[in-house]
């Protein structure tokens, strides 16, 4: 598989430019991952297939490489900007002429039936607490008959090694148990996607764990993504948990604390993406 790279000397503006420059530098943690998926998926060669909620077009770089130079893949984000990124990407990682940006929801997708010989989508269909249903029945109507279909989502991790407790407890927040919210359905919950599969009529609905992990020696890169990752997985939660728990949390991940946890010379951490993917009838 070829090795796009992501141009990570970008410069993003305002809350959303923030969440960009978060995708960017903690894609190095992700993108193994993001690939072990693709490979489980064995998408054919030739293919066209669709990234829904692509970003900024990391993942559908590694798409496009998978299915070879003469398949295509069509990213879409409700973002423009998102868009705009993703296509200089693809044009300085050279997949310029296998991938294609643009604006969309999730809920119209601008294709005709049947578009595509299958579609995807991480951390976006599914992943939202509105009702996934609609979504996944636009991916249901865009692919072709026997293609596949298949959402993922980050569902776990152990971040804080040695700080079991104070993890479960931001865990326990708001930010920590995302895209959950108090007084949604059950039924909603990403980990219940196998149903929502069935319910919409496709064929064999399946379900697969993809682990990452990281650990010590952490190299520059690495210990970036970490970093963003702990505070994007536990952010703004000090009104939810005690304040000595908050200031340990902050002290934890502190770079220029003496209790930085990435500086632990056995510094090991996990976490887990969750896919559920199935094919359309017919």
């Amino acid at each position: 598989m070829d090795n796009p790279a992501p141009a990570r000397d970008e410069k993003f503006s305002g809350e959303m430019g923030e969440y960009a420059q978060q995708l960017l530098v903690t894609y190095p943690l992700r993108e193994p991952v993001l690939r072990s998926a693709i490979t489980s998926l064995g998408l054919p060669l030739a293919s066209r297939g669709l990234d829904v909620g692509c970003g900024i077009g990391l993942q559908t770089m590694l798409l496009a490489a998978a299915i070879g130079p003469a398949g295509h893949v069509s990213g879409i984000d409700v973002l423009p900007e998102f868009a705009a990124y993703a296509r200089r990407a693809a044009e300085s990682s050279g997949l310029h002429d296998r991938t294609s940006f643009q604006a969309a929801d999730m809920n119209d997708l601008p294709f005709e039936d049947g578009a595509f010989d299958w579609a995807w989508s991480v951390d976006c269909v599914g992943y939202h607490p509105s009702d996934p249903l609609p979504p996944l029945r636009e991916l249901q109507r865009v692919v072709k008959r026997g293609g596949t279909v298949a959402i993922l989502g980050w569902s776990q991790q152990m971040l804080l090694p040695g700080y079991p407790l104070l993890e479960a407890r931001l865990n326990a927040t708001s930010s920590g148990y995302a895209p959950f919210r108090r007084g949604m359905k059950g039924e909603r919950h990403f980990l219940r996607a196998l149903h929502w599969f069935s319910a919409l009529g496709f064929s064999d609905p399946r379900a697969a764990t993809l682990a990452g992990t990281a650990h010590a020696p952490l190299n520059e890169e690495m210990r970036v993504a970490l970093l963003a990752m702990l505070r994007m997985r536990w952010n703004n939660d000090s009104g939810e948990i005690t304040q000595s728990d908050w200031d340990e949390f902050l002290a934890l991940c502190n770079p220029t604390s003496p209790r930085f946890v990435l500086d632990l010379p056995d510094y090991y951490a996990t976490f887990v993406y969750s896919m559920f993917f199935a094919r359309v009838a017919g």
